[in-house]
C-alpha cells in the first residue's frame, strides 16, 4: 500500500484546512487509517483514526470537536478536516495505514504509531497567530 498525503499549507489561526491521503496498491487489504503529526523537536503524535469499514473513529483529546476524519472508499482516500486551527497545530501531518492481513486491533490501539504498517510522506501545516 502506498500513501500520498496532500492539502497542507499556511493558514491563520481560526482557519480551516482539509488534508487528503490517497491510498494505492493493495488497498483492499487496509483495515484502518490514521493521521499523526510531528512538530519541530517533538515526537510524532496521534491525531485521528478511522476503520476502513464502518463508522468507528477515534481522536486525540487535543483535536476533538475541531478535526473530523472521514473516508471515501470509492476513491481510496481518507480526509482530515481541520477547523478552528491553532498555532499549536503546526506540524508535519502524516497518514498511516494498518493492514487487514494482520490481527485486527481494538480501536484504542489505533492511537499508537506501532499499530500501523504503512506511512505517507507527510504534508506541512503551518498555523500563524
Amino acid at each position: 500500500v502506498q500513501l500520498q498525503a496532500s492539502g497542507g499549507g499556511l493558514v491563520q489561526a481560526g482557519g480551516s484546512l482539509r488534508l487528503s491521503c490517497a491510498a494505492s496498491g493493495r488497498t483492499f487489504s487496509t483495515y484502518a487509517m490514521g493521521w499523526f503529526r510531528q512538530a519541530p523537536g517533538k515526537e510524532r503524535e496521534f491525531v485521528a483514526a478511522i476503520r476502513w469499514s464502518g463508522d468507528n473513529t477515534v481522536y486525540a483529546d487535543s483535536v476533538k470537536g475541531r478535526f473530523t476524519i472521514s473516508r471515501n472508499n470509492a476513491k481510496n482516500t481518507v480526509y482530515l478536516q481541520m477547523n478552528s486551527l491553532k498555532p499549536g497545530d503546526t506540524a508535519v501531518y502524516y497518514c498511516a495505514a494498518r493492514s487487514a492481513l494482520r490481527p485486527r486491533p481494538i480501536m484504542s490501539a489505533l492511537t499508537s504509531r506501532n499499530t500501523y504498517d504503512y506511512w505517507g510522506q507527510g504534508t506541512l501545516v503551518t498555523v500563524s497567530s
